[in-house]
């Protein structure tokens, strides 16, 4: 399997709760401390505009493009310049990348990407693209032939599984009423956003540990995937439910958050679904917290797909 990392994953975004470091840092353990290879990364390339066209209206890319503040722009909460809008496109191009992967080799982590927030025509929460919709897009608007045998890219039906502190609102409403995509949202109830309506959305209260958490994931994960037979899984997989975290009130431990990785791998393997890892959030009071938790991800997916 691959890991798909871009050191251009950095932008000056002043002083900000979302630990933009944290990119590098995650690429850098997977290396040094875990002894992941060199050729286990792949670094990706822009997405096209006519790739972003697949989610997002031509007018909020134009606005985009040229840094402009205004209503569909303004609800970012992060500043708005070039390198910060080119690093949004270049992470699309990392989720496109880690779902062409997946599709070939079985899994792919994208050791970015994730943002979940984002709408067709309009910026919310750190997302102004939504790397997740524009990769599923892509991949089903892959040129297909009924006569000659599918080949990678080319797929009809995904599933996004969100395992963010915080529900995947723009991608719930991107893909409402559509059903090829199912869109499944586990994430804390008294909390940003304003919800929309996922496939399936699970509103947790308050403090909810490891046990009860990892209980849902088993009630509805297999079941969802044997009745709905996805092509392709995105998988984020959100450090935020973490118990230090400052965003939010799950306690989540870093084991329980790598048991969740280990069962979700798991079940996509065993049913021989290709699935692409994001990263999504994580804001832990020690930033080597978020890190740890979004480096067992990956050592979560290295361990089942490492040897096929």
């Amino acid at each position: 399997m691959k890991f798909i990392y871009s050191p251009h994953y950095y932008a000056d975004i002043g002083i900000h709760v979302f630990p933009i470091q944290k990119y590098h840092l995650v690429a850098t353990a997977l290396r040094q401390q875990h002894h992941i290879p060199a050729e286990a990364f792949v670094e990706p390339v822009a997405a096209t505009t006519e790739q972003l066209l697949a989610v997002h209206t031509q007018r909020y890319l134009d606005e985009l493009y040229q840094c402009q503040w205004t209503p569909r722009t303004a609800y970012s909460e992060l500043p708005l310049t070039r390198e910060i809008v080119d690093m949004f496109v270049l992470a699309c191009g990392g989720t496109i990348l880690a779902a062409k992967l997946a599709l070939q080799e079985g899994a792919a982590m994208h050791i970015g990407g994730g943002f979940h927030h984002a709408f067709a025509e309009k910026a919310e929460g750190f997302c102004y693209l939504n790397d997740l919709a524009v990769a599923v897009r892509v991949m089903q608007q892959a040129p297909t032939s009924i006569n000659s045998k599918k080949s990678a890219g080319q797929i009809q039906k995904a599933m996004v599984i969100d395992c963010d502190l915080h529900q995947g609102n723009g991608t719930a409403k991107i893909f409402e009423q559509d059903p090829t995509v199912f869109t499944f949202s586990i994430h804390q109830q008294e909390l940003y956003p304003v919800k929309e309506k996922s496939d399936w959305d699970i509103h947790l209260p308050n403090a909810v540990s490891d046990a009860a958490y990892l209980q849902h994931l088993q009630a509805h994960i297999p079941k969802i995937l044997d009745e709905f037979h996805p092509e392709l899984i995105l998988y984020q997989a959100g450090a935020d439910p973490y118990e230090h975290d400052q965003l939010g009130d799950l306690r989540l431990t870093i084991s329980g958050l790598a048991e969740r990785d280990r069962l979700i791998f798991g079940w996509a393997q065993e049913r021989n679904i290709p699935i692409a890892a994001t990263l999504g959030g994580g804001y832990a009071y020690d930033t080597n917290d978020t890190v740890k938790i979004h480096t067992n991800t990956g050592i979560a997916a290295w361990e089942k797909w490492r040897n096929i």
